[in-house]
């Protein structure tokens, strides 16, 4: 499955936000568990209130268990 045009642009995105230094780690509630959660965001700040836009939340316990690879380990 080739990866959609939206998911390369967020990911472009997160990009230039860590080479600007503008990604933040914060604590937050998932709306669907009310579990909490750390969740990775870009912030910008441009004179006004500091918004930050969500980009997922960092994996509870092991994430090699969480999924299977992309590729075929065996070669």
């Amino acid at each position: 499955m080739a990866i959609p045009d939206h998911v390369k642009t967020n990911f472009n995105t997160l990009l230039r936000a860590a080479t600007a230094g503008d990604l933040a780690l914060v604590q937050g509630t998932d709306a669907r568990t009310g579990k909490a959660r750390f969740i990775l965001c870009a912030v910008v700040r441009d004179g006004g209130p500091v918004v930050l836009t969500p980009f997922g939340h960092l994996a509870d316990g092991n994430p090699y268990e969480l999924y299977d690879p992309p590729f075929d380990p065996g070669g």
